[in-house]
């Protein structure tokens, strides 16, 4: 078994693809998943806690200022500078606007140290990340919708997001005491079965979040390539910026990791906090969101995965 689980995590890129077919030729496979992505969300993040572990964890303490100062910059900076400027053409209110400001004001998506790991670099930056950028999200939210009423009931999503932070804190927790009792020393095929083992977690994810996804390809194809077209750029556009800032600025050693979070957001928070994702837009673009994401280990290869910017692997 580990042999195998150690196969899937040398192919994980590919098989996050694989994922991203199912998810449009499986459409019914999809639906019945779509319930159940909470649950699976919470244990992919789990897992990558029981792979970091607590003393790993620890370590990144010493960058917290650093951390922080990047959290503010990406889920508070950058999704204010994102409605003034669609304020100031007077599309404050539209779909693509909506859509923007709300994957910018999301936290890390659960999945970008894994992604990290198969791009070769240490995922104890996107990690820490993760963490506080979630914990905090309860209070960078609150001038983000006070900027912007037609994302919602402020209220309603404060209460998400704390219910989001409480459950995170629950996983990580038990995370770190079953590492620390089971296992607090991994060997190297152990570490690597369990990179395999969140890889096809990250599948079964992937094809429950495209089930907006299939139905528009016969019935708005055009539609569909306007979303996939702002998602891929959006996404992709700002890990290659936020990369080259990130370098720029003194962040050299854990640039590529962080960068990730920059255009990976768990965007599908806001499903439960915000009555502007309940529109067939913003659903679009949440499916489409799952291409640029998910190929990011195969698209972003080139840049992030530079020998030069990664850390080493604990």
């Amino acid at each position: 078994m580990l042999h195998a689980l150690g196969f899937v995590a040398r192919y994980g890129r590919f098989v996050l693809v694989i994922g991203l077919i199912a998810g449009l030729v499986l459409p019914g496979v999809a639906l019945a998943l779509r319930p159940w992505l909470s649950e699976l969300v919470l244990l992919l993040l789990f897992l990558t806690a029981f792979r970091v572990g607590l003393p790993s964890a620890l370590e990144g303490l010493t960058q917290t200022r650093n951390t922080f100062g990047i959290v503010l910059v990406y889920q508070l900076v950058l999704p204010l500078l994102c409605i003034a400027l669609f304020a100031i053409f007077g599309l404050a209110h539209s779909p693509v606007a909506i859509a923007l400001t709300l994957m910018l004001a999301a936290p890390s998506l659960t999945a970008n140290p894994n992604m990290a790991v198969l791009l070769g670099q240490a995922p104890e930056p996107a990690f820490r990340l993760l963490i506080l950028g979630t914990l905090v999200l309860p209070i960078t939210i609150i001038p983000i919708f006070w900027s912007s009423p037609a994302l919602g009931n402020l209220t309603e999503a404060v209460h998400a997001a704390l219910r989001l932070g409480l459950s995170i804190c629950v996983t990580i927790v038990l995370a770190f005491s079953l590492r620390a009792i089971i296992r607090p020393e991994m060997r190297k095929p152990e570490v690597q079965a369990l990179d395999g083992l969140t890889s096809l977690a990250l599948v079964v994810i992937v094809i429950g979040l495209m089930s907006a996804v299939a139905p528009a390809l016969s019935t708005a194809p055009w539609t569909l390539v306007k979303w996939l077209l702002v998602a891929m750029a959006a996404n992709l556009g700002l890990q290659a910026l936020s990369y080259v800032g990130l370098r720029r600025f003194g962040s050299k050693h854990s640039a590529a990791p962080m960068a990730l979070v920059a255009g990976n957001r768990n965007v599908a928070l806001f499903l439960v906090a915000s009555s502007a994702t309940q529109t067939d837009e913003f659903l679009l673009f949440l499916g489409c969101y799952q291409f640029p994401m998910y190929l990011t280990p195969i698209l972003m290869r080139p840049l992030l995965g530079h020998p030069g910017s990664s850390e080493k692997l604990r």
